[in-house]
């Protein structure tokens, strides 16, 4: 069973998603904020849960928590996955923390319009 308007919230996280640029991250709460949802971080975290069925494809990788964690790194089917991915752009991540997050966080709401 879905819960009504789900497909369309995890549909507009994607668009977001996708427009972060390498090297940079940004948090649940940021997304959903910038979707005039303040209150709807965990509904973005489920969206990123579910993001690897999305197509095209979407960066679920660069969505981290408030702080900088890598809070979803286990739905990467691997608990170094999303680090190795960070990495991969440039991003330094230390005990599951992004280094540096102020310098690298990127907010939907600066850059974008929905």
């Amino acid at each position: 069973m879905e819960i009504k308007g789900t497909a369309n919230f995890f549909e507009r996280v994607y668009e977001i998603v996708r427009q972060i640029p390498e090297g940079r991250v940004t948090s649940y709460g940021a997304i959903a904020r910038s979707l005039g949802a303040a209150g709807s971080s965990r509904m973005v975290g489920y969206a990123m849960r579910a993001a690897h069925r999305a197509n095209p494809p979407v960066p679920a990788h660069r969505v981290v928590n408030r702080i900088g964690v890598l809070s979803g790194k286990m739905a990467f089917g691997s608990s170094t996955l999303m680090q190795q991915l960070l990495e991969n752009e440039g991003v330094e991540v230390v005990d599951d923390r992004i280094v540096n997050f102020r310098a690298v966080f990127w907010d939907p709401q600066e850059v974008i319009s929905l």
